[in-house]
């Protein structure tokens, strides 16, 4: 599955454009290595995925075309959610 399709279904992120934008901007990385939004998903790849000033770390569990809202956090493992200082950034 895409990139940018899996983290608007799993509702990472709300809309399949601002994932897309997320993804084009560098700041979603697959196993360590910077994605594009038409980049591949697969069960068992770590994201990570920077919010503003927190980056949120995510293993994925499932793969589905559709999901319903409250089934939508079972797609993904939450492995870890870190602060960034913003002269980091």
């Amino acid at each position: 599955m895409r990139l940018d399709k899996f983290l608007k279904v799993s509702r990472l992120i709300k809309r399949r454009t601002l994932a897309k934008e997320v993804a084009d901007q560098g700041r979603v990385l697959i196993n360590g290595k910077q994605a594009k939004a038409s980049s591949e998903v697969s069960i068992g790849d770590e994201l990570a995925i920077r919010f503003g000033q927190k980056i949120v770390h995510v293993k994925v569990a499932k793969v589905q075309e559709t999901t319903k809202k409250e089934d939508a956090s079972s797609m993904y493992i939450v492995i870890k959610e870190e602060r960034v200082e913003k002269n980091n950034v």
